[in-house]
Order: structure tokens, then sequence, then C-alpha cells
């Protein structure tokens, strides 16, 4: 659906700002060392702490269950790479790209600097058809004119995407690893030689660990079951927020274009943990370099200014949420099946 914008009173550059003074005098963009110091802490004791199990459980089906909880531990840390490419740990550029790349490329195989320019793409132009890159039509399609006219594999997928969501989820790890090779290969990534050596730093140590700890056939199940749940993790903890929901023509402002296209999900300090703070989107795309425990606080100064103008704020639960980005799927979908069923 096309985004469309009916303010309560006249489209004006001041809401932004007057939001922002009301945000700043908070202090709600103030670091908060304290806070990440705990979080780095906890997250590297999970990945210390996890690859230490595996070691000493050695050759053993039980090295599944450390499959799961690396996995749920890969997500964190990569988590973590997000606050970091968005300077909420780190003030300056320096620090925040020397923690993410070894978070990113040496902690879970991802390249920092492709991610962190699909990732800022994404910022400036959210749900953007032509702009976003997570909505460009790929494997999923998320606007209706680009599901027709694809055949095989790729139309299947379309037809049945709502049903295929989570079980593609499995794969995103490894698209995400694959796509990081691509860049770095295509040359649009800052510090190629450094962030390859470090991806295949992770993919040598990770594979050895695992082939020589374990049998051939744990290593091989070791890792689909690693990859899988790590890849279903990370994309759960994206698809609730901007999924599904409007589309901008590019006509409105910085707030609106933020607010409109983005969800928030309901929870307490579980909910944020899970999430990473993702879940106060509409808070995160309005002030990106805000740390993610401020994120909380700023919400009810974002949602009573949105109320002030007549601007949509959307919360829901965590469930609804994945219920909306399924329906949106499937409605997306309809023309390809009705085409299928003409054919």
């Amino acid at each position: 659906m096309t985004l469309t914008v009916a303010p309560s009173r006249p489209t004006t550059g001041s809401d932004f700002a007057i939001l922002s003074r009301r945000i700043t005098g908070a202090g709600l963009m103030r670091r908060r060392p304290a806070y990440y110091v705990a979080r780095l802490s906890v997250v590297s004791l999970m990945l210390a702490g996890g690859w230490t199990a595996f070691f000493l459980i050695g050759s053993s089906w039980w090295q599944l269950v450390t499959a799961a909880f690396l996995a749920v531990t890969f997500t964190q840390v990569a988590l973590v790479a997000h606050d970091l490419a968005h300077r909420q740990v780190f003030r300056t550029k320096r620090p925040s790209e020397i923690a993410g790349r070894i978070a990113g490329n040496l902690g879970v195989g991802m390249s920092y600097g492709w991610w962190m320019d699909k990732h800022t793409r994404h910022h400036n132009n959210p749900n953007h058809d032509d702009l976003d890159p997570d909505v460009a039509p790929e494997v999923l399609i998320w606007a209706t004119e680009s599901a027709l006219g694809r055949r095989g594999l790729k139309g299947f997928i379309t037809r049945h995407q709502a049903a295929l969501f989570f079980p593609l989820l499995t794969l995103l790890a490894i698209d995400l690893k694959v796509s990081s090779v691509k860049a770095l290969r295509g040359g649009v990534v800052k510090r190629r030689d450094l962030e390859s050596a470090l991806l295949v730093l992770h993919a040598v140590g990770y594979l050895a660990a695992l082939f020589v700890v374990l049998s051939p056939l744990q290593a091989i199940a070791f890792l689909l079951l690693h990859q899988a749940l790590f890849g279903v993790y990370l994309g759960m903890t994206f698809a609730p927020n901007h999924k599904g929901m409007p589309h901008p023509t590019g006509d409105e402002d910085f707030l609106r274009k933020q607010v409109l296209t983005s969800r928030n999900v309901r929870g307490g300090w579980l909910t944020d943990a899970a999430l990473g703070g993702l879940n106060y989107q509409i808070e995160h795309h309005l002030f990106p370099g805000m740390p993610a425990p401020n994120l909380r606080k700023a919400q009810p100064i974002v949602r009573a200014h949105c109320a002030e103008l007549g601007i949509a704020y959307e919360q829901t639960s965590l469930v609804a949420s994945y219920r909306q980005a399924l329906r949106h799927l499937h409605e997306v979908g309809a023309p390809a099946r009705a085409a299928h069923a003409r054919a």
C-alpha cells in the first residue's frame, strides 16, 4: 500500500525540530556507557561460554543444543553490531568501525561495511520501493507490481510467500554471507582487504572447530542447525518493523516518512532484550544514534508529539506484527496466484 499523509495541520519542517528539542532536552541522546559495558560483557561471555562448552562437550549429538545457544548468541552479536554502526556505543567513527568489524566480520561472518551501507540506505528511505534495499524484489516480493511475471521457482515462491516466509528465514544467515562476499568482490566496501581477511579467519576457524571436534555427520548437522536458527532469529528481529506498513511516495517530510512506515512492538524488558531495542522502531528511525536503553523513555514523548500532529503511530504485539507482515505477503502474491490459476 502507498503511504498517504493527512496531518491535522500543515506539514512543516519544524515538526521534527520541535520533537528533536524535546528529546534532547530530556537527555535521551546522551551515551549510556555503563549499559553498553554490561551488554557487551554479557554478549562476550555468551560467545566465549558457548564455544567453551562446544570444546568441552566434544563429539556428541548434545552439541545440537550448543548450536541453538550459539544461534541466539550470534544474533545478539549482530544486534550489537547494529548499535555500533549507528554510533550508539561510541561517539566517534573509528572505534565504532573497529568494534563493528570484530563483531560482524570476525564474530558472525558478515561484512560490517556492506551491511552498514545497505542499512543506511534503508534508514534514509524506509519501505521505498526503489530506494530501500530491504524491500527490493528478490526472493520475497513486497510490492504487488513486482509479483507478476515471475516464473519457475521464483514464481512458486511469490505465490506462496506468506507460507514460506519463516522457512526461508533459515537461509538468511547464508544469504548474508554470500551477499558479503559479493560486495567485497565488487569493491563496494571500504577496507576490503581487512574485511576479507576477517571473514576468512571467521570461516576457517568456524569450520575447523566443527570438523576437528565433531564427526563429519555431527559437524554438518551442527552447521545446518546453527545457521538456520541464526537466520530465523535474526530475521524475526527485523520482520516486525516495517513489513506490511505503507510505502512512501517521496513527498513526505522526514518525521512522517519515518513514523508512518514503522511499527513498534509492545513488551517489557524481555522483548527489549530479545529484539535488541528494535521493538521501538519508530523512535529508532527518528533518532538512530539514540542508545537502545533510551528508546523506551523516548516513546511517550514521540507518541504524544505524533498525537498533537495527527500522525498515526502504529504499535502492536509481537505476534500481531508477524500476522500483519504475513497478511501483506499473502495479499501481494494474490495477483500472481490468480494469473497462475488462469494459465
